[in-house]
């Protein structure tokens, strides 16, 4: 039903946009539909599929955070990562360095992923070489959130209108200038990840026996621990390095679908990556339609979008409980 509703919403995505490309231009030889047919390729299309794979790596990150942590409402940014390439992006934007020319163009891109980079590792050497506990890493990704966070304060409030304007920008997320080299890149990598995660799923499932039964039932918890860890990072370092700031998509799709489907991550951790896909897509051709011609920041709308629906969610279980 999932890979039914991605194809469905694949086409509408396709086919609708601030300027709709009907499907004869395809055949078509005229000036007109050679423009339409250019556009539609080098645009909306790895638009389109930028906006799978970014859903798909955030959904799959977080729905391996809640299981990880035994917490639905766990978040991919629990660990820091986001707020590790906000920092990055900051330093970048606001303070004067010089790049080469070949990185200007991606200077903000490379910044979140080396931010992002240098957090993971982070997390990686606690995790491996201070034998910390998960409840240990969680405090440090708190720690490393609240002053990432506090550092960007500072850096906006020493920032010129330009700089302060392009740092809110990215901070809402965008899907925009994404080229086929740079999708291709970051697909592959992303679809990677999700597949070695998924060959973990029934060792992830084990997990939540605890980590003394795990361990008698002959998992390597602290191993598998850190590698799932270190994808949920990855995951998440790529998506925001190219994209920026998207919230809810890793929170409110695996606690979605865990109603569905339930908790065996065999089945959640692929209906995450197709959830998180879907939600991601008809979130962007709605922020490319509801204003159009302007765009809206896709980081906008998934958070107008999902905190209500997560509000609902949360108060009516709690009903019911009650």
């Amino acid at each position: 039903m999932l890979m039914i509703i991605l194809c469905f919403s694949l086409l509408l995505s396709l086919n609708i946009g601030p300027m709709s490309v009907p499907f004869s231009v395809f055949w078509q030889s005229d000036k007109h539909s050679q423009f339409l047919f250019d556009m539609w390729l080098h645009i909306r299309l790895p638009r389109v599929f930028f906006a799978i794979i970014v859903g798909a790596a955030l959904a799959v990150s977080g729905s391996i955070m809640q299981g990880l942590f035994k917490n639905p409402l766990a978040d991919p940014g629990l660990l820091g990562i986001s707020s590790g390439s906000a920092l990055s992006v900051a330093i970048m934007v606001i303070l004067p360095i010089s790049l080469p020319s070949v990185l200007v163009f991606w200077a903000s891109a490379s910044a979140a992923f080396i931010g992002s980079l240098l957090i993971t590792l982070l997390i990686f050497f606690v995790s491996q070489y201070k034998r910390a506990q998960l409840s240990q890493l969680l405090l440090l990704g708190i720690a490393i959130n609240a002053l990432c966070m506090a550092i960007v304060g500072v850096l906006s409030y020493i920032s010129n209108d330009q700089q302060l304007r392009e740092l809110s920008l990215w901070g809402m997320g965008s899907l925009s200038n994404i080229k086929w080299p740079i999708l291709m890149i970051s697909a592959v990598f992303i679809l990677l990840i999700i597949l070695g995660v998924v060959l973990l799923a029934n060792r992830l499932n084990i997990l939540q026996l605890g980590d003394e039964d795990a361990h008698y039932m002959g998992i390597n918890v602290k191993q598998t621990q850190t590698i799932l860890l270190v994808s949920s990072a990855l995951l998440v370092a790529i998506a925001v390095s190219l994209a920026g700031l998207i919230g809810f998509v890793g929170l409110v799709v695996p606690h979605i679908l865990r109603f569905w489907v339930g908790s065996d991550h065999r089945w959640l951790l692929p209906c995450s990556a197709l959830g998180g896909a879907i939600l991601l897509l008809l979130s962007d051709t709605l922020a490319r339609t509801v204003a159009s011609p302007a765009i809206i920041p896709i980081g906008l709308l998934t958070c107008l979008i999902g905190a209500p629906w997560f509000l609902v969610m949360v108060l009516t279980k709690k009903h019911n409980n009650g």
